[in-house]
């Protein structure tokens, strides 16, 4: 169902987490259950489906990858680190659970072979300059006319990497979504500049920030396509 919800800028989400994450608040955890269900939903066939997950080295790799653990029983699950760095015990819970990791050379065939890219690559922790550098670009680059092609469905986790989360500013290397996952409020960018463009359709997954953003004055309201919670228990 569609519903008007308020938007708020990185920092303000950010602010929001904090005292969630002081108190061991498994938000990373809730957060990558839930866009493991979301994209259970886009697989046609998960007998047979294929996933590429594009995981970078902040807390949006470690929710595509906790998300990539869950979904490798059900799935052919390949996993490409794009980042200097990378979530290691995500990464380990990936290939433990039986994700492949391929190198970038193989990017291109895992991508064209897969119903479903997941894009977590870059999220609000990139806010003051977005743009994709380095690895993750050419990349990026090179996957984008796969997408534009062939078509696997592409599922942001929080924002489209590449966007900026409170302007929507972006250059040309982002891969644009079929469905942006955004946990715990909605980033004014996903509304605003070229956020409706790039996005798709935007689910709002409650991750328990509810309370720290009571208080909180928005920047703006939109629209998303879907209010979820995410699953397990939430209290600390």
């Amino acid at each position: 169902m569609v519903r008007t919800v308020p938007t708020y800028s990185a920092a303000q989400v950010r602010a929001a987490e904090a005292p969630l994450l002081t108190a061991g608040v498994p938000l990373m955890r809730r957060a990558a259950a839930a866009l493991a269900e979301i994209t259970r939903e886009q697989l046609a066939d998960a007998a047979t489906a294929r996933i590429l997950v594009l995981a970078g080295g902040g807390d949006n790799g470690g929710d595509a990858l906790y998300a990539a653990a869950d979904l490798a029983g059900a799935a052919t699950v390949d996993v490409l680190p794009v980042g200097r760095r990378v979530h290691e015990a995500a990464l380990a819970a990936a290939l433990g659970a039986g994700a492949r990791r391929i190198g970038p050379d193989e990017a291109e065939a895992a991508a064209s072979a897969s119903s479903v890219l997941i894009d977590g690559i870059l999220g609000i922790g990139a806010a003051s300059d977005p743009a994709l550098r380095g690895l993750a670009r050419d990349v990026v680059e090179r996957l984008l006319p796969v997408v534009r092609e062939r078509g696997p469905r592409v599922i942001a986790v929080d924002v489209p990497s590449g966007l900026h989360p409170d302007t929507g500013d972006a250059d040309e290397v982002v891969l644009p979504a079929t469905t942006t996952v955004t946990f715990g409020a909605v980033k004014a960018g996903l509304l605003a500049g070229r956020g409706p463009e790039l996005a798709g359709d935007i689910v709002l997954v409650d991750i328990g920030l509810g309370p720290t953003l009571s208080g909180v004055t928005p920047v703006g309201e939109g629209v998303v396509s879907r209010l979820v919670r995410a699953p397990g228990p939430h209290t600390p």
